[in-house]
């Protein structure tokens, strides 16, 4: 049976990701918010964003952003301004998947009590853990880049052991680097020791950056605070991957003049094919379940 897919923006990814639906047989895709691309190049339907038949879509994929506070969409391959309500959403005659990279509480509260069946793609283990690795060469890349040093044998700490976290910190040990990691959990700092890296307190750090070269934050709060970069060696750089606004003083360690850079969704910047193959595979794999009667 065939499913219709609508695909509304997006960036250099979803490119990657509409060409990986198009090669189902069962799947047709219907994009808007992408009319600066040739329609021949992505092999869809283009539709202004107005023109959607709702009742008619299977599944809807919106941006790695979903929408800002306000419910603007981003389309990075057009100029069209696409704005989603409550009513937009009412509109859904069936229960239907909405996948998102992120959610707010705008989302959130339009999709309520409606047909719309909110999928935030990137609070899923199995996307967090893939786009750890593009996540983890961006940063030895940007580490390359910014630095007059190698990484083998310099003296790297990871704030954060998650999924992003153990990946980082697994992948600069690889190349030779002396990685600690800084974490709050007992479990985690157990792993940390038995991966042969040292295991910092998180609530400890600032005892330890005296000696750092590369301060990686992958915590989504306040945690690189004052104190922390207070210590930090004047050629010490900090890239903070947490989302938005991360998790770095970044006011201070300007006046202290600490490189400090937010890097976030560098899956999308550094490996948009690598992401959008992610991202496609995951959306395959839930509308198969869906259409299995899994949840």
């Amino acid at each position: 049976m065939n499913q219709i897919i609508a695909i509304i923006g997006g960036d250099a990814r979803y490119i990657e990701l509409i060409r990986q639906l198009n090669a189902l047989s069962h799947i047709t895709t219907i994009i808007t918010g992408f009319n600066k691309l040739e329609q021949g190049f992505t092999g869809s339907k283009q539709m202004d964003f107005e023109d959607l038949e709702l009742k008619t879509l299977d599944a809807i994929v919106l941006p790695i952003t979903g929408t800002n506070g306000a419910g603007k969409v981003e389309t990075v391959f057009s100029d069209e301004k696409i704005s989603l309500s409550k009513e937009w959403f009412q509109k859904l005659s069936k229960p239907t998947p909405i996948f998102t990279g992120i959610t707010n509480e705008y989302l959130n509260n339009i999709t309520k009590d409606t047909n719309a069946v909110l999928i935030p793609l990137l609070n899923r283990d199995d996307v967090a853990i893939y786009n750890s690795i593009p996540t983890a060469e961006g940063t030895i890349m940007m580490a390359m880049e910014h630095t007059d040093y190698t990484i083998h044998s310099s003296r790297v700490i990871v704030a954060g052991f998650g999924r992003v976290g153990h990946t980082v910190a697994n992948k600069f040990s690889a190349l030779g680097a002396k990685v600690s990691v800084a974490a709050n959990h007992i479990r985690d700092l157990a792993r940390v020791t038995e991966m042969g890296l040292t295991a910092i307190p998180l609530d400890k750090l600032a005892d330890h950056t005296g000696s750092c070269d590369i301060l990686i934050n992958t915590i989504p709060a306040p945690v690189i605070h004052k104190e922390a970069i207070k210590y930090l060696p004047p050629h010490a750089l900090i890239f903070d991957l947490a989302s938005k606004p991360g998790g770095t003083d970044f006011e201070y360690a300007e006046r202290r003049g600490i490189k400090a850079i937010l890097s976030e969704s560098l899956p999308g910047v550094v490996a948009p094919k690598t992401a959008g193959k992610i991202l496609a595979d995951v959306i395959i794999q839930i509308l198969q379940e869906r259409k299995g009667g899994l949840k």
